[in-house]
């Protein structure tokens, strides 16, 4: 019977390719970076299957990588829990938290993390502030807040508020380019696109029947904020959560378009891995921004900006 395969070795692997780079994973785990070099061959040799395809630019994860990754990252962090469940002998919340979030700039939700952290001082807090659609079954974090419609296998949402998704454009775009009466109209306009997952711009927006229907623009951007300005300025129709647009809306710098048609509703949750045993600090994080979205849902959706005074 072949004995299991060494921690330190996952843990080299998981690491880099959380990382994308050897010197990366080296520098976090401390040890020089021909130790983790030498880790990755043995696990390579170990299993007589090529995990990594590293060039001079970029690791890529082989099919054979990838399950291993899966089943590495399930397997590590089952060991890490195990450690902390030994070590905490009091009701103290303490460990590493690993959270991905969009680009907030409403300095309410700067309180929650403030608040978070007064409460639970013992937490490591990783905070990552993107717009790409984290993956938390990689395992690169332990807990999402994000746009979702639908989820992968696995995985948990609490809603944390709604919106509804409307078109908008400015004055100014409408008097140049033409009000679009129906969805085939789009055709003949310039749309701002925001980016599909946080990966590519989108090529579809969804009805109010939840229909795809086909858009095309000059701009793409994962920045909302930067889409809604951009409408204001008068580039294109944009497709944007009402209360992100409503103070452009009620001072006529943006009118809604295909009032009627062209609306769905939007909405944020906090995401994680369905797990039989949750870690104290996910849960706990989990918990307050429940609790915080319930009280202030308005404080999830960036801040609109003041117009600026001529």
């Amino acid at each position: 019977m072949e004995e299991p395969l060494e921690s330190a070795e996952l843990l080299a692997f998981t690491r880099t390719v959380d990382a994308r780079s050897l010197s990366r994973a080296a520098l976090e785990l401390r040890v020089p970076r021909a130790t983790i070099g030498r880790r990755l061959q043995r696990l390579e040799e170990r299993l007589g299957v090529r995990l990594l395809r590293r060039t001079t630019r970029s690791l890529l994860l082989t099919d054979a990588g990838e399950a291993l990754y899966r089943s590495a990252r399930i397997a590590l962090d089952a060991v890490r829990q195990a450690e902390e469940s030994v070590r905490r002998r009091d009701d103290v919340v303490r460990g590493e938290l690993r959270v991905s979030v969009p680009p907030f700039t409403n300095p309410h939700f700067h309180t929650l993390i403030a608040d978070f952290m007064l409460r639970y001082p013992e937490v490591s807090l990783q905070l990552h502030f993107s717009t790409q659609h984290a993956d938390l079954q990689r395992g690169a974090f332990d807990v999402a807040i994000r746009g979702t419609r639908a989820l992968e296998p696995g995985l948990v949402a609490r809603v944390l508020t709604r919106s509804s998704l409307i078109a908008v454009a400015a004055p100014s775009y409408l008097a140049r380019k033409g009000k679009p009466r129906t969805l085939r109209d789009l055709r003949q306009h310039s749309c701002l696109l925001s980016f599909a997952r946080g990966e590519l711009p989108q090529t579809h927006w969804i009805d109010r029947k939840g229909r795809q229907v086909q858009v095309a623009g000059g701009i793409a951007s994962n920045d909302i904020t930067f889409l809604r300005q951009a409408a204001i300025d008068g580039i294109g129709i944009a497709y944007l959560p009402l209360e992100h647009v409503r103070p452009a809306l009620d001072d006529g710098r943006l009118v809604q378009v295909l009032k009627g048609n062209l609306e769905t509703t939007t909405q944020l949750a906090v995401v994680y891995l369905e797990r039989e045993f949750l870690a104290p600090q996910v849960r706990a994080f989990v918990d307050a921004v429940v609790v915080f979205a319930r009280e202030h849902p308005e404080a999830l959706w960036p801040e609109p900006p003041r117009p600026l005074k001529a």
